[in-house]
Order: structure tokens, then C-alpha cells, then sequence
């Protein structure tokens, strides 16, 4: 047994081209983590959370995330703070898949 839910989650995702495979980490009362694995040429398009802040942990590939307008591309691994309010996605320019968490709390 391992404590590690990550690897379980994630390994039986393989998005197309263009697509995004989500699966749920962890649930409880207070936290979401969420993976989200984008297939080449995939996003997540930019939203916001008024009520809660959400973390990205880029776990493997280079997407480009968004944050208020801004772009930057990241190498894994790399954490991102999306504060409350913040207008926030993710995309996959390049030819490989790019894997994600996205840690949203508190939950309301």
C-alpha cells in the first residue's frame, strides 16, 4: 500500500489531441485536488473561484498557464498560486501530454 494517490489517479489517463482528462485526488470537507491531464493542443479555459484560492502543482510537461492576462510556460515541477477572484487557466502548446493538480480551498 502507498500513501501516494497521485500515480493511481493519473495513470489511466491518455487524452487526444485537444482533449482534457480530469480526475478527482482528494475530497473532504475543506480541499479539492483535482488532476487535470491535457492532451496536445488542449486547455483549460480561464475561469475564477471568488471564494476560494486555487494552486496549481505542474506535474509533468511544460503547459502555459494563465493568470489574469498573463502567460507563462512552465517546466515541471513548478507551483502556481491563483488567489481568490484571479481568472485562471491552462493550455498545452507543445506535443506531449502536461499533468496538473489543482488544489482549490477552502470549499464552501
Amino acid at each position: 500500500m502507498t500513501l501516494d494517490s497521485y500515480a493511481a489517479t493519473v495513470s489511466g489517463l491518455d487524452p487526444s489531441p485537444g482533449e482534457v482528462e480530469t480526475a478527482e485526488v482528494v475530497v473532504s470537507d475543506d480541499v479539492l485536488v483535482k488532476a487535470f491531464v491535457l492532451g496536445p493542443d488542449a486547455a483549460v479555459d480561464p475561469h475564477e473561484h471568488a471564494d476560494a484560492t486555487n494552486v496549481f502543482h505542474v506535474l509533468e510537461g511544460e503547459p502555459t498557464v494563465i493568470r489574469d492576462g498573463d502567460e507563462e510556460t512552465l517546466a515541471a515541477p513548478a507551483v502556481v498560486e491563483n488567489e481568490r477572484g484571479a481568472v485562471h487557466g491552462v493550455r498545452n502548446d507543445t506535443n506531449d501530454r502536461a499533468v496538473l493538480t489543482a488544489s482549490l480551498a477552502p470549499l464552501r
